[in-house]
């Protein structure tokens, strides 16, 4: 087939996040399907840039075509932002008729986190008579209004709810990342035999052979924890306050004459307070580290005896996870202390480690303990049942097969 897919942040191994477009559509290429991603020129979630100057660029990546449309830089989720995302839907609603023309796309997926651009994507569908197929990310506007504090009758959610009404109304197929959602979709107007769920994943070849090494800091101060006896408890990833590390340090206080030594490894809002908190209080046993290249997180997190991952406790869970997080620490094959309360639960789906509940520094702290006093080989075990979940369900290879087949 062939395939339009518009994601406005869509990245590559070559420029970052979102890699899920990317390898979604590498494998679609691989099984012989031609794919155009059309992206913005500029993303806050991208690590570099596409040099754009002024006029759609194109660009072949491992047999994708990419177009890059120009749109302004911006920082944070004020006005910039919105400016950014209209210049984008301005620019591949001006350019619909010539792009049907030239690609005969005969599916168009519009994949962006924000909802707008089903509104594009519809248009783009009509003109070339393709199928329309709406990706969620996420449930946009609840989660603006769940996480952020947004009120349901400001001007932008209400352009969000009604962008995600029409998604359901108009899109062919909808598939989604987060399993729980039929309820919420169905109260919106979405027949549930149009949906599919098709979560996040994981590259294989990424975690096959050997990996990057670490810096020598990291790695010395694992090995110096290590010898002296102690069990390392570890976090990689981004740092902000949907990731709940602040109950992490909690953690770690009530647990400081344990020999459990706690390693987090990244960056983000949080990332100077919670360092200066750890220093306020003396912390011992925790360290923070800067974050590292993607080809050295198979080497860290091998080095791990436990990963923790943490969510806030609100309601927005209650329509399922898909963290990418996750996902490597079951492909690393660790014990997972999981601090969540949410309509899914990989770790216990998997048996792959614990979960206690979230916001709840003295339950973070037992289940840690739980998980330190069991032999090696038992934290190992729990391990290979996670990487054996990750790649039944989880592997792209996987993902894209099951999304071509519920085109069909």
């Amino acid at each position: 087939m062939r395939l339009l897919l518009v994601n406005h942040y869509a990245g590559s191994p070559a420029h970052g996040m979102e890699f899920r477009p990317y390898y979604l559509a590498r494998e679609w290429v691989r099984a012989g399907h031609e794919v155009t991603i059309v992206a913005a020129s500029h993303s806050h979630v991208r690590a570099v840039q596409p040099v754009v100057p002024g006029q759609p660029v194109e660009e072949l990546i491992d047999g994708i075509r990419y177009r890059w449309l120009p749109t302004p830089h911006y920082a944070g989720n004020g006005v910039g932002r919105l400016r950014n995302i209209l210049s984008f839907l301005r620019q591949l609603r001006a350019d619909a008729w010539r792009l049907t023309r030239e690609l005969r796309p005969e599916v168009v997926i519009a994949s962006s986190t924000y909802p707008m651009d089903v509104w594009v994507a519809k248009r783009l569908a009509r003109l070339a008579r393709a199928r329309l197929v709406y990706e969620v990310h996420d449930l946009w506007p609840l989660s603006l209004i769940e996480l952020s504090g947004m009120s349901p009758r400001h001007p932008f959610a209400l352009l969000c709810a009604k962008a995600e009404a029409d998604a359901y109304r108009d899109a062919d197929v909808v598939v989604s990342m987060l399993p729980c959602v039929h309820e919420h979709m169905a109260a919106r107007g979405l027949d549930c035999a149009k949906l599919h769920i098709v979560p996040n994943g994981f590259a294989p070849e990424e975690w096959q052979g050997e990996s990057a090494p670490l810096d020598a800091a990291l790695a010395a101060h694992l090995d110096a924890e290590r010898a002296a006896g102690r069990v390392v408890v570890g976090y990689a990833g981004s740092m902000g306050l949907p990731n709940a590390l602040d109950v992490l340090l909690d953690a770690a206080a009530k647990l400081r004459d344990a020999p459990l030594s706690f390693v987090l490894v990244g960056n983000g809002h949080e990332a100077a307070r919670l360092a200066g908190r750890v220093e306020a209080e003396g912390l011992a046993n925790v360290r923070f580290f800067p974050p590292i290249p993607k080809a050295q997180i198979p080497t860290l997190l091998a080095r791990f005896d436990i990963a923790y991952i943490g969510w806030q406790r609100t309601p927005i869970y209650r329509f399922g996870i898909a963290p990418n997080k996750l996902i490597d620490y079951l492909m690393a094959g660790r014990a997972v202390l999981h601090s969540v309360e949410a309509g899914n639960d990989p770790v216990a789906e998997a048996g792959a480690g614990l979960t206690v509940a979230p916001e709840d520094a003295e339950a973070v702290a037992q289940g840690l303990l739980t998980l330190a006093t069991l032999a090696p080989d038992e934290r190992a075990a729990m391990g290979a049942r996670g990487r054996a979940f990750a790649m039944a369900h989880h592997a792209y290879p996987v993902l894209a097969t099951r999304f071509i087949d519920a085109l069909r």
